[in-house]
């Protein structure tokens, strides 16, 4: 028999994880999948469940939680030799991942896709010795966000994200940044860089329209000049998909991409601290395999 793993977070989606396990649960033993359920109770719960499931050979891993959840989940899987094919119950705040591979962000419906039968290949990023799989930022956006409380989340969603992001943008001043990536460099002073591999970021699925989940490249954006008045045709842009058209944004795509400051500014990976520079960033093509909607 087929051996399944859920790896749960208890206190996702409003702490409704629990009453949707049973659920997945079922869908998966009606696929003859011999299924175990774990719940996580604290940081690095979710990574130790996905390195166990590697180890143990199990052929399916589905994650029930956050962005913060999934992050975890995959990082378990860094570097093993078997890696389980991976699905997904979105529950959080924005759910990039799921938002970039068409899986619906209401769990009910989520769970009926695991029904699927239809996989993909995904790309997934190492940032200094750490998997992610939508975005790392760096700059004072970056430091907004996981100061970003539960509550505020809870009560906001991905408006709470954007209300510390404008906020700090156009009060922190820029940054210094050296960027190197593929042979070729910028430098100038910025108080935003992020580097994408998928189109949504930060439940904004316009970030980078041309992104593909599979295109083996990083999609890079350095915001220059933020002001008050200057943050707002940002957003207009971040809006209708143009972003990397901007007078004050520079874009490029790039397969490694390596980030330096004089001062130890921090990122965000995924929504979560991630480490203070400089980092080291490239893409890892095909890495992993997810369940995905069939398609109509």
């Amino acid at each position: 028999m087929r051996k399944a793993m859920i790896i749960s977070n208890p206190s996702s989606g409003k702490e409704r994880a629990k009453q949707y396990v049973s659920k997945v649960q079922a869908i998966l033993e009606s696929k003859q999948y011999g299924v175990v359920v774990n719940e996580t109770a604290g940081e690095g719960d979710a990574a130790h469940y996905g390195l166990s499931a590697c180890k143990d050979g199990c052929d399916l891993v589905v994650s029930i939680g956050g962005d913060g959840t999934l992050h975890e989940t995959i990082n378990g899987m860094l570097d093993q030799e078997h890696r389980p094919l991976l699905g997904i119950v979105p529950l959080g705040t924005v759910n990039d991942f799921a938002r970039a591979l068409h899986i619906s962000l209401d769990p009910d419906e989520a769970i009926e896709q695991l029904r699927s039968e239809q996989t993909r290949w995904v790309d997934l990023g190492a940032v200094n010795g750490q998997l992610f799989a939508n975005v790392v930022a760096a700059g004072s956006l970056a430091e907004a966000l996981f100061s970003v409380s539960s509550e505020e989340k809870s009560k906001l969603g991905a408006f709470a994200y954007m209300k510390e992001g404008l906020k700090d943008l156009v009060s922190t001043p820029d940054n210094m940044l050296r960027i190197e990536y593929d042979g070729q460099s910028w430098e100038g002073e910025s108080p935003l860089f992020l580097a994408a591999l998928t189109n949504s970021v930060g439940g904004f699925e316009k970030l980078s329209p041309d992104a593909e989940v599979d295109d083996g490249l990083i999609h890079c954006f350095v915001i220059r000049n933020i002001g008050v008045l200057n943050s707002l045709t940002l957003g207009t842009s971040l809006f209708f998909g143009n972003l990397k058209e901007h007078k004050d944004v520079d874009y490029f795509t790039a397969k490694e991409v390596h980030v330096h400051s004089d001062k130890p500014i921090r990122t965000n990976v995924d929504g979560e601290e991630g480490p203070a520079l400089p980092i080291d960033i490239r893409v890892l093509p095909s890495y992993m395999k997810v369940i995905v909607p069939e398609k109509s």
